[in-house]
């Protein structure tokens, strides 16, 4: 199995016409997973903005999406752990695109770090990144989409703490936390049309995770656990976040959608 990424033409799958000219909002949308769902937004004709860290790669990938033809993304350089600059970012972009009908809780970091090296300081601060921005961009988001009259939030979780993985527990916990998160708010925003659902995916093989991880070990541990035999691509993950977005999962909410190949 090649290590590559692979983006398919997307010719071959499905267009979502309620997605046309809504406003999307993706926080760590600048690369991996996030970059693609930006580009599978664009590609519905959706208004989509975003937010990330890395300024380089979020004003390339704007930039590809401009000369692909869509319409260029509003993007912002911001730390998701300063919260103020996080619904700053919501609140400017929604000045310009209209309120949002779908927020896609991306951002993540699942650094490597052990049970006896975690410090008060860095446990605050895998929360900071990991857990807490769902919750305040839910929170700057739905008075929006009550104005709408519906809408829908998309938070990015994991399989990773499903299938017992070690070598993160703080991430771990965040992640977790997501389904908790998503069943918690389901009810109450469920009142307004606002949908609410989890996408958990597996081990995607973005350009951070073959540079970092992917070695002949995870080779083997992808052949073992996976029941397909392909490995997962960041348009893998698009693909479900444009369906929950989408009027076609009109009646999906509090649920966790697993994309990983069968490994859980």
């Amino acid at each position: 199995m090649s290590s590559s990424i692979t983006t398919p033409s997307t010719s071959q799958f499905s267009r979502f016409p309620s997605l046309k000219d809504r406003a999307v909002f993706i926080t760590g949308g600048g690369s991996g997973i996030g970059a693609a769902i930006v580009s599978a937004f664009a590609e519905q004709g959706a208004r989509v903005a975003f937010v990330d860290v890395a300024r380089d790669a979020s004003e390339k990938l704007a930039q590809q999406v401009a000369d692909a033809g869509h319409a260029r993304p509003w993007w912002r350089v911001c730390d998701v752990r300063d919260v103020k600059a996080l619904q700053s970012a919501i609140q400017d972009a929604a000045k310009e695109l209209g309120d949002f009908s779908a927020l896609v809780n991306n951002v993540a970091n699942d650094d490597r770090h052990t049970l006896e090296s975690v410090t008060p300081e860095y446990y605050d601060e895998r929360m900071a990144i990991n857990e807490r921005p769902a919750f305040f961009a839910i929170q700057a988001v739905v008075p929006g989409m009550r104005r709408l009259g519906a809408g829908s939030v998309i938070n990015l979780g994991s399989t990773g703490w499903q299938g017992k993985g070690g070598a993160y527990p703080c991430y771990a916990i965040a992640k977790s936390s997501v389904n908790g998160l998503t069943r918690g708010l389901a009810k109450p925003l469920g009142r307004d049309r606002i949908r609410i659902n989890t996408v958990s995916p597996g081990w995607v093989m973005t350009e951070r995770q073959i540079k970092l991880w992917l070695d002949a070990e995870g080779e083997q541990e992808i052949q073992r656990n996976q029941c397909l035999p392909d490995k997962l691509q960041p348009h893998d993950i698009a693909r479900m976040v444009l369906f929950l977005a989408s009027d076609d999962a009109a009646m999906c909410t509090a649920q966790e959608f697993k994309v990983d190949a069968g490994w859980v």
